[in-house]
């Protein structure tokens, strides 16, 4: 299963889940996002049901790059009841990732 496009339009409602939402701030061009996509989809079968995970395409989504305050990517937000609850900048583990995830749900 891959991980929801999130855009502008459907972003805050999405953040809105009592689920935690892990969002993935990346773009195309960008090398070390590229090393974390296939994780990202790997969370969204694992937490299937149980957590949100989402990508932002930063080239197309300017406006939620600027008020979240993500300067470089890959950026890698979670939300739990709209509210950001971690936040990592640059690439990391999927065992992080995962850890993170699982103390949320």
């Amino acid at each position: 299963m891959a991980a929801i496009e999130a855009t502008q339009a459907t972003f805050t409602e999405l953040i809105s889940s009592s689920q935690p939402v892990l969002v993935d701030f990346w773009a195309e061009w960008c090398g070390p996002c590229q090393m974390m996509t296939p994780i990202v989809h790997e969370l969204s079968d694992e937490f299937a049901g149980k957590a949100k995970i989402a990508k932002v395409d930063v080239d197309s989504n300017s406006e939620l790059t600027v008020k979240y305050g993500v300067r470089n990517i890959p950026t890698i937000l979670i939300f739990k009841d709209g509210e950001i609850v971690e936040k990592i900048v640059g690439t990391t583990t999927k065992k992080e990732l995962q850890d993170r995830i699982s103390k949320l749900v």
